[in-house]
């Protein structure tokens, strides 16, 4: 999702410098070209032919390097860079680029670039609270810059607290959020839901699905990549959280309608994606339930269909999970919970089932058109139904 993407990624002097070479293999292999340029202090740490094995291009360890194909003109990085990322970003370069120090290549580069910058902060939890750091933060988020991390977790040093550097994947994903902002989905706001509802039966057990949260999670990534302001209303899962988008953690059906209700009062679309539980018991225990006989027997209800009860302001998508009838059962929820359109897909499909990378998906229109999709990644799938609703919503506005 970063193809022909033009990143400057700055290494500064700490010890998190190793992981940035992470950082610099995942941006390349998502199609980024990426040029690195190290401070004086982070030589100390990573070797500069780390990263150019990993990048496959030149590293700049400094503003008078006549090997160096910006040599010349040393503002040349900072007008190329379609973004520049500080990772890690130590509390000494934060307060130079907070005062407009421009002394080295990376504070030459910030203080040039008209691209966003993302800083992603990792330092020790003392130098991270002092107010003199925080204080430089928040000048730069004045500045429009964008601050990722740092995370709670093992320091260095030892003990727990604040200053751990960002883990890649949040890193990734705030830098494709930043580039999004100008997108075809810019200023909208989309609630998506993910994952599987599961209903208490007592305090230790439930009644649950075989969601895994991909597709949800795939919808709200191209919807934030697209310029979107996303909140993303998680029941369970198996994969990882995306960054970039507002979570909103819930369990129930419940609690994922307080959550969606309260969410979508100023919402443009709903898209839900959430495997959303069917039945509930009638009467949860309040202990766990002792293993009697061998059998137990429960008495199931049906949950409530929130969705009725939301406005027909915003453009609301649906998605039907099947084993049969696909196309019958997928019509009569389209009509029966007034949506913009459905997303049928068989789940006992090898290929398109529960917690596969690909999905294969019939999308029902409130007209009675149908488009049936080919076997494609989910990301691909999500960006094929977001175009829909990019439609929807020119028509709508």
């Amino acid at each position: 999702m970063l193809n022909d993407k033009n990143i400057v990624l700055g290494v500064t002097g700490g010890i998190a410098a190793y992981k940035a070479a992470d950082l610099a293999s995942k941006l390349t292999q998502a199609g980024a070209r990426v040029d690195v340029v190290m401070t004086e202090s982070a030589l100390e740490f990573v070797a500069p032919l780390t990263f150019r094995a990993l990048t496959h291009r030149p590293v700049v360890t400094s503003m008078f390097e006549l090997s160096s194909e910006f040599s010349v003109e040393h503002v040349a990085l900072a007008e190329a860079a379609d973004i520049v990322v500080i990772a890690p970003a130590t509390a000494n370069i934060i307060a130079k680029i907070a005062a407009g120090i421009a002394d080295d290549m990376l504070t030459c580069t910030v203080l040039a670039t008209e691209a966003p910058v993302v800083v992603a902060p990792a330092m020790n939890v003392n130098m991270w609270q002092n107010s003199v750091t925080q204080e430089n933060i928040s000048k730069l988020k004045a500045r429009g810059f964008t601050i990722v991390g740092p995370e709670y977790g093992r320091l260095a040093e030892g003990m727990m607290g604040m200053g751990r550097f960002a883990e890649t994947g949040n890193i990734i994903g705030t830098i494709q959020h930043v580039l999004g902002r100008n997108g075809d989905l810019a200023q909208k706001r989309f609630v998506v839901t993910a994952g599987g509802t599961r209903e208490p039966i007592d305090p230790v057990r439930y009644i649950g699905n075989r969601s895994s949260g991909k597709m949800g999670f795939a919808l709200a990534e191209a919807a934030r990549d697209r310029g979107a302001d996303v909140v993303l209303v998680m029941a369970a899962t198996s994969v990882p959280t995306p960054a970039g988008m507002e979570v909103i953690n819930v369990e129930s059906v419940a609690e994922m309608k307080e959550a969606v209700i309260e969410s979508t009062r100023q919402a443009d679309v709903l898209i839900m994606a959430a495997a959303v539980s069917d039945f509930q018991v009638s009467q949860q225990a309040g202990h766990k339930i002792k293993k009697q006989g061998g059998k137990l027997s429960l008495e199931l209800v049906g949950t409530e269909d929130f969705l009725l009860e939301l406005p027909d302001t915003f453009v609301k998508i649906g998605f039907a999970a099947e084993t049969e009838n696909l196309l019958e059962n997928a019509r009569k929820k389209l009509n029966e919970k007034r949506l913009g359109f459905i997303c049928a897909n068989d789940v006992t499909a090898a290929d398109s089932g529960f917690g596969t990378d690909t999905n294969k998906v019939t999308l029902l229109y409130s007209d009675g058109k149908t488009e049936e999709l080919p076997l494609m990644s989910k990301r691909e799938v999500a960006d094929v139904i977001l175009d829909r609703v990019v439609a929807m919503l020119g028509k709508k506005g």
